[in-house]
């Protein structure tokens, strides 16, 4: 990272880093699970957001920069997503190595809504397909901070690219079990926009990319509208947004005479327990997957 370009990172270890694991330091579960399963037994790596912690809305404590300043390598998503902590990458990235792991995808594969601002959608990890393209990414900062276990991560990350891509296509084929006419997915805020792209399904969500503005009464009746007049059978709750929202579009359908469910929780910006399926990246995807078929189809 250079200057204070959000885009951008910085590869050059730290001089006098200490022997011993590398000390890695990731945003969000997404992130670090990739990285621990590159690294193996070579680095230490811990998330700084866990189970249910929106990202967008994350401020980060004093114990959290302390815990950045001794990392060797940081990892976050970049695009906005952590969009309070920019000025603590810019910062460390001049002493550090710092990466945003989403700028290994492409500007032409990222989703630029009308309704964000200019910016680009983050939400690039509902893209399994995408979402591999971080990994030779990840690869190569360790590689940088210990060569001499290069051979190690360019082997881990061969295996994890291959799961990835095995995952992905998965999903499709699961994703084609719903009709076609009911493959809408409605969800708190409008964070499945690449996994609608990728896998065929139309995607709605309350709030827009961000949660940082919360939904308003328009937003509501712009929404149970969509609902009652296409007879939409399901919505969803996320773990990292407050399910009140999605409750009051559900009354406000029953309202109008229309019977919609709560389909169940999907895991957004955030992954599940540590020690849980849903607590590591594919098990993630899944459970998700599990989730919207069996309430769509």
């Amino acid at each position: 990272m250079t200057g204070c370009s959000e885009s951008s990172s910085a590869s050059t270890a730290p001089e006098g880093r200490r022997n011993g694991p590398i000390r890695v330091l990731a945003t969000t579960g997404m992130i670090a699970d990739v990285a621990a399963r590159i690294s193996g037994e070579h680095a230490k790596v811990t998330a700084l957001m866990g189970p249910g912690v929106d990202p967008h809305l994350y401020k980060a404590s004093e114990g959290d920069v302390r815990s950045l300043e001794s990392a060797d390598l940081i990892l976050y998503n970049g695009l906005n997503l952590e969009g309070k902590m920019q000025d603590i990458f810019a910062r460390l990235a001049k002493s550090r190595a710092v990466l945003a792991v989403a700028d290994a995808v492409p500007e032409s594969k990222r989703r630029r809504p009308p309704e964000f601002l200019g910016h680009f959608d983050p939400h690039v990890w509902f893209d399994v397909s995408l979402w591999a393209l971080t990994i030779g990414a990840i690869a190569r900062e360790l590689e940088k901070l210990d060569p001499a276990h290069a051979d190690d991560y360019r082997r881990n990350s061969q295996a994890l690219e291959k799961e990835l891509l095995d995952l992905d296509r998965e999903v499709e084929t699961r994703i084609a079990e719903i009709p076609a006419s009911n493959r809408v997915l409605v969800t708190a805020h409008d964070a499945f926009g690449y996994f609608g792209r990728r896998y065929g399904m139309e995607v709605v969500g309350l709030q827009g990319i961000s949660t940082v503005s919360e939904a308003g009464l328009q937003d509501v009746e712009r929404l149970v509208e969509l609902i009652v007049s296409r007879k939409i059978k399901a919505i969803f709750v996320e773990s990292s947004v407050s399910p009140r929202s999605i409750e009051a579009v559900r009354k406000a359908c029953e309202s109008r005479g229309h019977h919609v469910v709560i389909g169940g929780q999907l895991f957004s910006d955030a992954m599940g327990p540590a020690g849980t399926p849903e607590g590591t990246y594919p098990g993630m995807v899944r459970q998700n997957v599990k989730t919207i078929v069996e309430a769509l189809r």
